[in-house]
């Protein structure tokens, strides 16, 4: 079957209410949970940014059944490819080998903070290069020394490792990273429902593999509600990655989305109270051949009411729409 997620979206909730959240998503019956990564938020109106590491070590202790995974973290800048080995290591352990590790080349917005300065794309592409290679080293085991174009790493080992490996899966776009990572992570993460990019990956990777995408949407009884919220919190969506990756703070997400209206958000992202576009947006990534899909509720005040309408209505009609056979490999 195919696995349906719920995004535990850091940008919009603060750490209690995510760790309250995820195991209120786990009751409703979602079969996974990710979560954002983020120094900062990507507009002030959402107004939260905890610390991503720290709350999956207690969403791993309230939850016992969903796999869990950061969508995604960036190794290149904020941190060093070792320390988020050495994290996701524990998260691993602390899950029960529940977790998989997503990986993205990241945005300005969250790396600029260390001050060292924001690589162009192709620096960026370079940098994830290694900082994957520098990963499954230290997964591996044993002790390891790395020198490379832009990180070295000194006789380092991972004192704790869960029994089964921690998958990984990366953020691709097209032909050229699809050729840079297939072979060297386990899984696929998408945000559009691009058949060719399954295609492609599918072409190159040659194994058994998840294709992960993620679906705002915005429910509410108030379908004019819905939008205004969707529109105040989310409509940074409209400038695309080329250009979010770009952008340094929430000022300038909103200098940049200023001229975006409420119509523009409510084409994009299903908002009300109806099932039908829901189901339908989630139908392109199965048509496109994504094998998972994960939902982000924008709102962080939302999720109380929507989880409980997603247990009653929303996850048995996604199931039912959903193809038989697509879910994890």
């Amino acid at each position: 079957m195919a696995s349906i997620g719920y995004t535990l979206m850091t940008e919009q909730a603060g750490p209690q209410q995510l760790v309250a959240d995820a195991a209120a998503a786990e009751r409703a019956g979602f079969d996974f949970e990710v979560m954002s990564d983020h120094y900062s938020p990507w507009l002030a109106e959402q107004g939260h940014a905890p610390y991503a590491w720290s709350v999956l070590g207690a969403v791993a202790h309230v939850t016992e059944r969903v796999e869990l995974m950061t969508y995604v973290t960036c190794p290149i800048v904020r941190y060093h490819p070792a320390v988020v080995a050495q994290q996701a290591a524990t998260i691993g352990m602390l899950s029960d080998n529940r977790f998989t590790l997503g990986l993205g080349a990241g945005e300005n917005l969250n790396e600029h903070i260390v001050t060292h300065g924001w690589p162009p794309v192709n620096v960026r592409h370079e940098m994830l290069d290694e900082a994957i290679t520098i990963i499954n080293k230290l997964f591996d085991g044993g002790y390891v020394n790395y020198a490379g174009t832009h990180f070295r790493v000194d006789s380092a080992k991972l004192w704790d490792l869960p029994g089964v490996r921690v998958p990984l899966a990366a953020a691709v776009s097209g032909p050229q990273s699809i050729r840079r990572y297939a072979g060297v992570v386990d899984h696929l993460i998408a945000v559009e429902p691009d058949a060719d990019v399954v295609t492609g990956w599918d072409e190159v990777k040659q194994a058994s593999s998840r294709k992960i995408g993620q679906l705002p949407i915005s429910w509410g009884r108030d379908r004019d509600a819905a939008i205004t919220r969707a529109h105040e919190q989310f409509r940074w969506f409209a400038g695309g990655w080329k250009v979010n990756a770009e952008l340094p703070g929430p000022s300038a997400f909103a200098a940049a989305t200023q001229f975006v209206r409420e119509s523009d958000v409510a084409e994009s992202i299903p908002c009300g109270p109806d099932i039908e576009p829901i189901t339908d947006a989630f139908a392109a990534f199965w048509d496109a051949g994504f094998t998972d899909v994960c939902l982000v509720q924008i709102g962080g005040d939302e999720q109380g009411e929507f989880l409980r309408f997603a247990e009653s209505e929303l996850l048995p009609a996604l199931r039912a729409a959903a193809p038989a056979g697509s879910g994890p490999a």
